[in-house]
């Protein structure tokens, strides 16, 4: 079984900002796949259902970014997965938008609720997806640039990378991340 975090911030101050982009992509996922994510259980919103023949639980953690450590301890606790079995979905600011990295493992970088994750879990042993919101502008507070929304041009690659991030994610779950890295990190054309 496989558990599939988005970090985000709950709450509708906080929807469709670019610290959001987790909960948007497994709200596309649980969409693709009619899985309801509408309990809140170990500090999340989750739904259970299956995604290329596997048990998966979606999540949306409620602790707020910066703790999301919190909530992905107690669903590791309850489910019990490998730590290989986590997949995590966020936002970096290092990475253009509409730019997708998929990675098996490696540290949070600057990312606050992914070091929390890190932290708390005790491991960096697990997958993630990284989807690139871009640097905030000259003089722009980071807070308050993830805590906006996306505009103009950059929406529609970002809107792109959010749907080739969820067949990035069926990818992993089906034939394991090395492959779901080399068809769909980067941007632009899915390889395979």
């Amino acid at each position: 079984m496989y558990i599939i975090a988005g970090l985000g911030n709950p709450g509708d101050k906080y929807h469709g900002t670019r610290h959001n982009i987790g909960f948007y992509v497994i709200d596309l996922l649980a969409q693709a796949h009619s899985i309801k994510v509408n309990k809140i259980k170990h500090k999340a919103l989750i739904g259970e259902g299956t995604i290329a023949g596997e048990k998966v639980v979606l999540a949306k953690p409620q602790t707020y970014m910066n703790n999301s450590g919190e909530s992905l301890l107690a669903l590791m606790q309850w489910y019990k997965p490998e730590v290989d079995r986590i997949i995590v979905v966020y936002d970096d600011v290092d990475l253009a938008p509409g730019v997708i990295r998929i990675r098996p493992f490696g540290s949070a970088g600057t990312h606050r609720g992914m070091q929390s994750v890190i932290y708390l879990l005790n491991t960096d042993r697990f997958p993630r997806v990284r989807i690139g919101i871009g640097k905030p502008p000259e003089g722009l507070d980071l807070a308050d640039f993830v805590t906006s929304r996306f505009e103009g041009e950059e929406i529609e690659p970002v809107k792109k990378a959010c749907e080739r991030a969820v067949a990035g994610i069926e990818c992993i779950i089906a034939m394991g991340v090395n492959e779901a890295m080399s068809r769909y990190n980067g941007s632009g054309a899915m390889n395979g």
